[in-house]
């Protein structure tokens, strides 16, 4: 190993906390300036994979903090662009396992369609890589307890894309439920918004750019259609889980960290929904759905389908509303005579929110993806660990494991199943296709 190749291992791998435990993240502006890329040597080497929409917003935020050596997508077009936008230089492949064997890729980025998330995650930490995943983490709850394993295993940092909780508004709701501002918490109503409709859908010939065994992964292998494929791909229960883990990955996400309940879950789950007939040729995730959840403290979790998309959280001091473009209820409006105090902020310190936010000044930004790059650097947590995110994501599975089954569950949230229920602990996994395996 060369000169600049060790300058670059011990600053990636060895800054600040060398050691192989993980502590949870505390921000200090000092540790904010020695983990900023100040040298070619600071800078990570990135590998991108999946590269459609997503996966290429967040690899355009990683370029403060690396260089992107290497790009995969199934769909050649696609790869093609991203390599264009982001280095002429780049490698392209349509297998990411060409792309994790490389020696010249420290991180990956991770913007595939959900039902490769999983896999591609394991085996990127087992090839020694950081990895940033889109959310939902996963496509079943067994899927998660994979991931938490392999990652703990490998100790790699990992960055779920749930990146509401880098947001100021709802880490402020979070922590103003955890000051009590609103008393005692009695519901929380979440509104995800409606499931696409629609099909049947018309056999197409493979786009010649297109790898469609490739693209499918783990899933049945199906004739082609262009609405399974790209961003239409979420409304299909193969490969997704509608609006529950695609909105829910977020909105499920922060009623759980406010709720304190984000190694937890409920202990009962009540859903209802209509479903399309059944064909396989047309969108198959519920319509008309609902769900609710019940907590051990005898807090309720309500999900909906309609109205204002955002997180209502009601205690008995008053109400509270959070959506990507508001805050506000009494607790928001108290902040300017009654600040939180230092030793209220109970959360998750991060690097760029500035801490006047918690006094009544909403206009603060945080960068999700460069709380990554400084765990990277100091070995700490990220602000969206993979424990917390398949604790939340598992909420939104068990949701649609309830309206399909139409029947009250009840769920035992440390050991991860269905008390003497075969039938519901069926679905907390799902036949996988032979080479796609996820595995611990």
């Amino acid at each position: 190993m060369n000169r600049t190749e060790r300058s670059r291992r011990e600053f990636l791998r060895t800054t600040a906390a060398a050691s192989a435990a993980f502590v949870p993240y505390v921000f200090t502006s000092h540790l904010a300036a020695a983990t900023k890329p100040t040298s070619a040597n600071d800078r990570l080497r990135i590998g991108a994979i999946g590269l459609r929409y997503q996966g290429s917003v967040v690899t355009e935020k990683a370029l403060e903090y690396g260089d992107v050596v290497a790009v995969c997508d199934v769909d050649r077009t696609v790869a093609e662009k991203a390599r264009e936008q982001f280095n002429a230089k780049a490698s392209v492949d349509e297998d990411y396992r060409r792309l994790l064997d490389r020696d010249d890729v420290d991180a990956v980025v991770v913007g595939t369609p959900d039902h490769w998330h999983s896999k591609i995650l394991v085996d990127a930490c087992r090839a020694g890589k950081d990895v940033y995943c889109e959310k939902p983490l996963t496509l079943t709850v067994d899927e998660g307890k994979h991931v938490t394993k392999v990652v703990a295993e490998t100790k790699r940092v990992v960055q779920v894309g749930s990146w509401q909780r880098s947001d100021h508004r709802f880490r402020l709701a979070a922590e103003l439920v955890r000051a009590a501002r609103l008393g005692d918490v009695k519901k929380v109503t979440v509104v995800l918004g409606k499931n696409k409709t629609g099909g049947p859908f018309v056999r197409r010939l493979v786009p010649k750019e297109l790898n469609w065994d490739l693209w499918q992964g783990q899933t049945p292998d199906v004739a082609y259609r262009k609405e399974r494929c790209h961003y239409t791909f979420r409304w299909w229960q193969e490969y997704s889980g509608g609006q529950m883990t695609d909105w829910g990955a977020h909105h499920l996400d922060v009623a759980q960290w406010l709720l304190g309940q984000q190694h937890s879950g409920p202990v009962k789950i009540e859903g209802t929904a209509n479903y399309p007939e059944p064909s396989t040729h047309s969108y198959n995730v519920a319509v008309d759905f609902r769900a609710k959840y019940t907590y051990d403290d005898g807090v309720e979790l309500e999900v909906l389908d309609t109205g204002r998309n955002g997180v209502l959280v009601e205690g008995t001091k008053g109400r509270m509303f959070v959506n990507r473009g508001t805050i506000a209820g009494t607790p928001v409006d108290d902040l300017k005579s009654n600040p939180l105090p230092r030793e209220d902020w109970k959360l998750y310190e991060h690097d760029n929110l500035e801490r006047p936010a918690r006094m009544g000044k909403l206009d603060a930004i945080v960068n999700h993806v460069g709380n990554w790059y400084d765990c990277i650097v100091s070995r700490e947590q990220p602000i969206c660990d993979v424990v917390t995110q398949h604790r939340s994501v598992s909420v939104c599975h068990l949701g649609n494991i309830a309206m399909k089954l139409g029947r009250p569950l009840r769920w035992d949230p440390v050991a991860e199943e269905f008390p003497g229920d075969a039938e519901a602990n069926g679905h907390l996994s799902r036949e996988q296709r032979k080479g796609f395996e996820v595995e611990a």
